[in-house]
């Protein structure tokens, strides 16, 4: 049957080896760096709250939320959300996470389009993410080929945000690593941390973008492998 294609190891194997050694990475450099406490001690909820109020957004709040690494910046709500080791730690890892958080909040305040276009494209994306590959599936098992491909069109979707994830996600690192030395709030020899931090996080979203791009190349050669026979 299509599913076990051994051609899908071909699109998929470069894909998860990179996701693996992304998710390597970022664990790696934030557990080495959540061991180094920075030189002026303020928490992760500290750093993220003075950047703020510094760019006038004193109306986005900063909260602790559950889980590991569950940091993230909520457009809708104008909340900025952190993980208890980032919200409580004085460390390097954490005043990195925090203020590329941040970054996200200052996009939200600017307009900034990407964020605004992945933002938009959410509920297309939740669509898309399960009914895509259901369509899909359906449609190649009984011969319907407009189905499937209908499905591969509502999964695009999904490779479509993975790819405007992208800048979103360098600008805010960006603006992180630019904010953290104008304010001070890190000493110089403190931002090799931060920038290994934000770099290897980086490398877990170009991971999901090719992951997302490797799945929607099969779909479209399982479909052109069927209709040559």
């Amino acid at each position: 049957m299509f599913f076990f294609n051994p051609m899908y190891f071909l699109f998929a194997l470069p894909a998860l080896l990179l996701g693996l050694y992304a998710q390597y990475k970022v664990q790696n450099a934030f557990a080495r760096y959540s061991r180094v406490r920075t030189v002026r001690g303020l928490t992760g909820a500290q750093v993220a709250r003075y950047l703020l109020d510094a760019h006038g957004l004193h109306h986005v709040r900063v909260e602790r939320v559950g889980g590991m690494l569950t940091d993230h910046y909520d457009p809708t709500s104008k909340v900025l959300r952190l993980s208890p080791q980032v919200y409580d730690a004085p460390t390097i890892a954490a005043a990195g996470v925090a203020a590329h958080e941040m970054g996200h909040a200052l996009q939200d305040a600017t307009n900034y389009a990407p964020l605004a276009l992945r933002s938009a494209m959410v509920p297309s994306v939740q669509i898309g993410s399960w009914l895509g590959p259901i369509l899909f599936v359906v449609g190649l098992l009984m011969a319907r080929p407009t189905l499937a491909w209908l499905g591969v069109i509502l999964f695009a979707a999904v490779a479509v945000f993975a790819l405007v994830t992208l800048p979103v996600e360098f600008d805010a690192s960006n603006r992180a690593k630019k904010l953290l030395q104008q304010t001070g709030l890190l000493l110089p020899q403190e931002m090799e941390g931060v920038n290994a931090v934000l770099n290897a996080a980086a490398l877990t979203y170009v991971a999901a973008a090719v992951q997302a791009i490797s799945n929607l190349l099969y779909y479209v050669f399982l479909l052109q492998s069927t209709d040559r026979d």
